[in-house]
């Protein structure tokens, strides 16, 4: 099957590239551009900045300078991933002639006994596996696995794949039974393997899965420079009450255990994860969907630690938390966990690849303070000097790699189908193409959502009998409803599923209907960075305010908005009643005083994920209201 996650148990099953595509509209248009610029402008990167060239000069044996962080393979396995779901979606010939000469690059530098790394063991370099807690030797493996899951199910056995299983076999011998009784720092071999797993009907890579998972917590590593929690080395997965430390590393993880524990029937491990997950989306998850508030470590704060324009949100922390939430929704079933992945793509995904795919964010803040200037095009930014600017590459390029491989796959995200039926999770122009208990059930999906709040569900075939099509309703969607072929309209509670079961005949129509107008919403009292502001969100997509709407250019610092005025609709557009202040002051601080009116205005707000295309700005999500 085309996917990338096969469970082999659960409640809902996913659909592959070949059942459920994009005909359109902002995802389909998104993975256009992916296909056209994105995927070739990280080639373009990775062979100018000599990361591929690293494998090459490995595969020499004699001492060599090389390129990159000491994890700058797993970009070259990331870019294979995207490459090798894009060739499955469309067979495209150039793609695959990269790919090819890519795989002869990779191959060249692995090792008899399946070893593959060009940070360790060659001359001249540290020992292999002597730097466990930063070395990324394992995380490397992780997404190289990843690329060949992806080979396997959308092309079969070939050069590349045999690679990866080597390396796999690899990871088991040292790491297995008897073996070295260590983890990763960077979690992401785990799922990997688990899926490899899968992939190849190998049961002892799942098995190694399962020891890692196991393994982590028990304190096999350093304490490091931020501690064991930075690494989820300090508690034991099924003890862990939240997700922890570096936002990348512990969602890997979970994802990782969810696999694991759905394909063993451990249902303490997974329970285990829920609980996480639900505690970190209730007390560390930002408005936007995106995870991770600290830029020092990467990492999640203590709970209700959000500050807005500290907020890390990382864009690979945006492609984790969607990897886990679908993992979780198959095994459950509870379609909820659909909204979070519905946020974090419109709101940290989308945005996080400029329009033309060429330019990238590596972190997704919600408050911009300072006008940065645009940076070189020529040159590789400081990804911790991220936030105001999306940038063609950074030294620490995780973020592209990872958005393109997302892109190019993200149709398998939008259905899942059981034995009664489809279920539809995410809205966009797309067909459907499946089997339902042994019979074709086609559908074709037409809506503008979320700029339209209508969604137009329409059978194609149905050479089985009765069915069901079950649609997400989001928890936002106060007074949704939905039309079945009889036309009869019935109102859905906000967070249930809007079910229709019928004998459906080719021509029948489902219409969903999801009230999107623009909407206040507030923060919990408890996230002390952003009391006493208000943010506007429209269906799924949040808003910001951007200094170039704002009258004569002032910046984002002088707005206040009137939350006690519903948000304005007119010509595509929202707008909000707001004062424009000019404060100028000696000292900051003084006594209580009425807050001094400003310049009464109606200001514009834009879309978060389209923030920073008009040039250099100051930005906001949570307006003051005072």
């Amino acid at each position: 099957m085309t996917t990338p996650v096969v469970p082999g148990r659960g409640t809902l099953r996913p659909l592959g590239l070949h059942e459920v595509r994009l005909t359109g509209g902002h995802w389909g248009e998104r993975q256009a551009v992916n296909a056209a610029n994105t995927i070739g402008h990280c080639l373009n990167w990775l062979e100018r900045l000599g990361w591929i060239d690293n494998f090459t000069r490995a595969a020499t044996g004699a001492p060599f300078d090389r390129a990159g962080r000491e994890f700058s393979d797993s970009e070259v396995y990331k870019l294979a991933e995207a490459m090798a779901w894009e060739i499955g979606r469309t067979g495209d010939p150039g793609l695959e002639a990269d790919f090819t000469r890519l795989t002869a690059a990779v191959a060249a530098a692995q090792e008899e006994d399946g070893y593959l790394n060009t940070m360790f063991g060659h001359p001249g370099q540290a020992p292999r596996y002597s730097e466990l807690e930063w070395g990324h030797e394992l995380y490397c493996y992780g997404h190289l696995l990843q690329a060949g899951v992806a080979r396997l199910r959308c092309h079969g056995e070939d050069d590349f794949t045999r690679l990866c299983r080597r390396a796999a076999d690899h990871v088991c011998e040292v790491f297995g039974r008897g073996g070295v009784e260590k983890v990763c720092g960077h979690a992401g071999i785990e799922a990997a393997l688990a899926e490899f797993a899968r992939a190849t009907g190998e049961p002892r890579y799942l098995e190694q899965a399962r020891r890692f998972i196991e393994r982590r917590g028990t304190h096999t590593l350093g304490d490091g420079g931020f501690g064991r929690a930075y690494y989820q080395d300090d508690v034991p997965v099924r003890e862990a009450e939240v997700l922890r430390g570096h936002a990348v590393r512990a969602l890997y993880l979970a994802a990782g255990a969810v696999d694991v524990a759905v394909d063993t029937g451990d249902e303490e491990l997974l329970e285990a994860v829920r609980r996480q997950w639900d505690a970190t989306v209730r007390r560390r998850t930002h408005l936007t969907g995106g995870m991770g508030s600290r830029y020092i470590d990467e990492a999640f704060g203590p709970d209700f630690a959000l500050p807005p324009d500290r907020a890390y949100s990382e864009s690979c922390a945006g492609v984790a938390a969607v990897m886990t939430a679908w993992r979780l929704m198959l095994a459950t079933g509870d379609t909820g966990y659909g909204d979070l992945i519905e946020r974090v793509a419109w709101n940290v995904l989308s945005g996080a690849a400029a329009p033309d795919g060429r330019s990238f964010f590596y972190a997704n803040p919600l408050h911009v303070r300072t006008v940065d200037q645009a940076p070189p095009s020529d040159g590789a930014l400081p990804h911790q000097a991220a936030g105001g600017q999306r940038a063609p590459w950074y030294d620490v390029s995780c973020c592209p790699t990872n958005l393109a491989r997302t892109f190019a796959q993200f149709a398998v995200y939008l259905a899942t189908a059981d034995e009664s039926g489809v279920q539809i999770h995410q809205y966009a122009p797309a067909s459907i193409d499946t089997v339902v208990a042994g019979s074709r059930f086609a559908l074709t999906v037409a809506t503008a959502y979320p700029d339209d709040g209508t969604v137009v569900v329409r059978v194609e075939a149905n050479q089985g009998s009765e069915r069901t099509v079950s649609l997400r309703v989001p928890m936002w969607a106060e007074g949704a409803s939905v039309t079945g072929p009889d036309g009869a309209v019935r109102g859905v509670e906000a967070g249930a599923a809007a079910t229709v079961t019928a004998a459906f005949a080719p021509g029948d129509e489902i219409r969903l209907h999801l009230p999107v107008a623009a909407r206040w919403t507030v923060p919990d009292p408890r996230i002390d960075a952003v009391r006493g502001c208000a943010a506007v969100e429209r269906g799924p997509v949040v808003l910001c305010a951007e200094s170039w709407d704002l009258p004569g250019g002032a910046d984002v610092a002088e707005l206040t908005v009137d939350a006690s005025v519903a948000p304005v609709e007119r010509d595509g557009r929202v707008y909000v009643a707001a004062q424009v202040h000019d404060r100028d002051g000696a000292w900051p601080y003084g006594p209580a005083t009425p807050d001094e009116e400003g310049k009464a205005a109606e200001v514009a707000l834009i879309p978060f994920h389209r923030r920073a295309t008009r040039g250099p700005a100051s930005m906001r999500v949570w307006l003051p209201t005072g």
